[in-house]
């Protein structure tokens, strides 16, 4: 009960860490079993990709749920899911670059100057690779007001990454269920449109405790 006690309070920080890892303790078990069925590069790629998408979006929609909806926690794993995100991403371009063109860097280079959806991905990884170095709270000390700039790049990484699934498949449903989900993310980002759902929440809470408080005092004597 004393351990459980100490948890409860980190329970969304370890859910984070423990849903982040599963899928990656999960693919290694399966490639090591042999239990990929047709093409395991592919389909480890595939996955990679997918986990790194979710996780991103899991990054951006953070803000958005603390200052819109009012779960504060969720600031506290941006950055966690930030980091793994980062993580699948690599773990996806090594698949890329070490089992489907055996660290052939002329293969590569055709590769993401031919096929846009590998010029899409590899810049979006490009543009993450930066945001996580300087993710610690040092790197935010150094750069200042620079750091927040620099870190606004993980719209336009969610964006890339949004458009390489597009051009990656031929059936365009799914990605575009997730360009929805980051068109409703960026929405939700502007300051007008913030403060007016957020004033909205203020209200409702209102209403809601004074409709709790009459409850409370009972009906009113004439």
């Amino acid at each position: 009960m004393v351990l459980l006690d100490k948890l409860r309070p980190h329970w969304l920080r370890i859910l984070v860490h423990v849903g982040a890892l599963l899928p990656l303790i999960w693919i290694v078990w399966l490639y090591l079993q042999g239990l990929f069925l047709v093409d395991p590069v592919r389909e480890i790629t595939t996955l990679t990709g997918k986990i790194a998408l979710i996780l991103l979006m899991l990054s951006l929609a953070s803000t958005p749920a603390s200052t819109v909806f009012g779960f504060k926690q969720a600031v506290r794993v941006r950055r966690a899911l930030g980091l793994y995100a980062f993580l699948y991403a690599g773990l996806h371009f090594l698949v890329f670059l070490g089992l489907d063109y055996r660290f052939d860097a002329e293969l590569v280079g055709r590769a993401i100057l031919g096929q846009r959806y590998v010029l899409a991905g590899t810049a979006a990884g490009l543009i993450l690779l930066p945001l996580a170095i300087t993710s610690t709270k040092g790197w935010q000390r150094r750069l200042g007001k620079v750091w927040k700039r620099l870190h606004r790049l993980v719209y336009l990484a969610g964006i890339l990454t949004v458009v390489h699934f597009l051009w990656l498949v031929k059936d365009t449903r799914e990605p575009l269920r997730y360009a929805a989900i980051l068109a409703v993310l960026l929405f939700l980002r502007i300051p007008h449109v913030r403060k007016a759902i957020s004033n909205l929440r203020y209200k409702f809470r209102a209403n809601h405790r004074r409709y709790l408080g009459d409850l409370a005092s009972g009906p009113k004597t004439p």
